[in-house]
């Protein structure tokens, strides 16, 4: 196994579409979602184990979830836990952990990889890796695994490639923000458009050449901290110095700036688990039902009910008549029974519980 591969499983994200199971002090990636056995965040470690050393996995969450991680991934060390004290988006984080593998290893290759990710074809997904390390590790390139569309989906963002290009790693002509339902269509006709995974890996010497030429401040800001990275200075640099840095997407602050930017199609499967109709989606494929209803943990008797998504606690009888398209979740003091097409407006209905309620419940 190649001692120059690194991953960094980005976990530090409050899952607020899938409210009530997603709440802040426990959150998505934490939760056995699929009711597989395996939480989304020790599915995504194993998936990782494949092609990267054990201890070159590093886990970037936010320091409430310290005990959370450690945990549910009892093999990792302290080390590689790297906590952040704020929620300042995906940049700055990034560049830290960039910073602190660069300093243990200068040849480092590096994926950055959502937690919550979920992909059946594990062997697939680590061949599409190892060819992206094997192409950052041989040239400056910054490069992201696009996933090929299947319908003109209005949630992600999407990839725009080189049409006319004829080897595999393809060059991204830009990223392309999430789309109405018309052009979304376009884009899938078009053929050379991918949905953009969140999924990028690169040489750690390309990705900080970049912060130097787009980020300068960023840069500046936790260039100062390179001294204490991986030593007992490092925390006390972090706590005073990180909430200071910009709110920013990597996409925004380096992707759709350089000219470098490559993406390969993946080969795998692929479901981001974002919304509680991307969960339906994956349970009614990989377990479908005579009535379409997808079951997490219940026990279910459903009469002219159809296509809904139902979880709750182990072995819970739910009965529902009547009922097409919904999501129904018991969740401790929670009960949502919700339209499957309003599903992008659980987030606003979060909002007023917390107003009415109390956070105690998100």
């Amino acid at each position: 196994m190649n001692k120059n591969n690194y991953a960094v499983i980005m976990a530090g994200g409050v899952g607020s579409r899938f409210w009530p199971v997603s709440k802040v002090d426990f959150p998505k990636q934490f939760h056995d979602m699929l009711g597989t056995g395996q939480t989304l965040i020790q599915r995504t470690y194993s998936r990782l184990l494949k092609c990267i050393p054990a201890q070159n996995i590093l886990i970037l969450t936010n320091e409430r979830y310290l005990d959370l991680v450690m945990e549910q991934l009892p093999d990792i060390h302290l080390r590689q836990v790297v906590t952040e004290p704020a929620m300042r988006n995906t940049a700055p984080c990034i560049l830290y952990a960039a910073l602190k593998i660069q300093k243990e290893n200068p040849d480092a290759q590096m994926i950055v990889a959502p937690s919550d990710h979920w992909i059946e074809d594990e062997e697939a997904f680590t061949r599409d890796l190892n060819q992206c390390f094997e192409a950052c590790a041989k040239n400056d390139i910054l490069m992201t695994l696009g996933i090929q569309p299947t319908f003109p989906n209005t949630g992600y963002g999407y990839i725009e490639y080189d049409k006319e290009a004829t080897i595999t790693i393809k060059k991204v002509e830009q990223f392309r923000e999430k789309p109405n339902y018309e052009t979304a269509k376009e884009f899938v006709s078009a053929g050379n458009f991918l949905w953009n995974a969140g999924i990028f890996i690169w040489s750690v010497a390309c990705v900080v050449k970049a912060f130097e030429q787009f980020q300068p401040k960023m840069m500046s800001l936790f260039a100062k901290g390179i001294s204490s990275y991986n030593t007992l200075q490092e925390p006390d640099f972090i706590q005073e110095n990180y909430p200071i840095a910009e709110d920013i997407s990597i996409d925004y602050a380096i992707l759709e700036q350089a000219t470098n930017v490559h993406v390969l199609p993946a080969t795998f499967d692929w479901n981001d688990l974002g919304t509680w109709g991307s969960l339906y989606d994956k349970l009614e494929q990989t377990k479908p039902t005579r009535d379409k209803n997808a079951v997490v943990n219940a026990r279910v008797l459903a009469s002219n009910a159809v296509g809904n998504m139902i979880k709750t606690d182990s072995n819970k009888i739910v009965v529902i008549e009547g009922l097409e398209d919904f999501i129904i979740v018991d969740e401790q003091e929670v009960l949502m029974v919700y339209p499957k097409s309003k599903e992008q407006e659980i987030k606003e209905t979060r909002k007023q519980i917390n107003e009415l309620f109390g956070k105690q419940y998100i």
